[in-house]
């Protein structure tokens, strides 16, 4: 494994202890009642942002409301973002090209499975609505964008990484052209 190969994976394990303090994903609501909009931010371990205005605007819709200790990821995720990191960091420093493909293996895995359950969860606390709820719309779902944008009744709501999030990506990007490389130069070398 090249000497920069090894400094980017060092390096990327450092960044991605910075991910368990920032906020990983952030989702906006624009709406003429509210210039300024609202946000939600989803950090490793916890909400912020303007949950409670959210939770309140949501009832009215029949949404469940938010709150951390209803997500066992808030539990989970901050160790698993300290274990990616101290793999990054031993893949760096014992330079093994096995580890460094089980690492692209399995931070793949995570990430799809994140998605996947970003999005699970995205449907069901946008689909599965108290039909007691002051305000319904027949068939109408407020089930917020994986990434994007998307219109819920009178708010736009944009979904998209935050600054953590960044992180998560630029490592990825930066674990494939590592694993692509030490994989090319093994294969010409073979």
């Amino acid at each position: 494994m090249s000497a920069l190969h090894r400094i980017l994976l060092i390096l990327s394990g450092l960044a991605l202890v910075a991910v368990i303090f920032l906020p990983i994903w952030r989702i906006e609501l624009d709406a003429a009642q509210y210039p300024e909009g609202l946000e939600l931010q989803i950090y490793s371990n916890k909400l912020a942002g303007q949950v409670d205005i959210i939770n309140g605007l949501n009832h009215y819709i029949g949404m469940k409301t938010l709150h951390a200790e209803d997500f066992i990821e808030f539990a989970v995720l901050p160790y698993l973002i300290v274990f990616f990191a101290l793999a990054f960091l031993i893949t760096g420093f014992l330079r093994n090209s096995k580890l460094l493909y089980g690492l692209f293996f399995c931070f793949l895995l995570f990430g799809i499975a994140a998605m996947v359950d970003f999005y699970l969860w995205e449907y069901n606390y946008g689909h599965e609505l108290d039909p007691s709820a002051p305000i319904k719309v027949p068939g109408m779902s407020y089930q917020p964008p994986l990434i994007g944008y998307k219109q819920l009744l009178n708010f736009g709501a944009y979904s998209i990484p935050d600054i953590g999030g960044w992180i998560f990506i630029l490592c990825g990007v930066i674990l494939a052209y590592c694993t692509l490389q030490e994989w090319r130069k093994n294969r010409i070398s073979n």
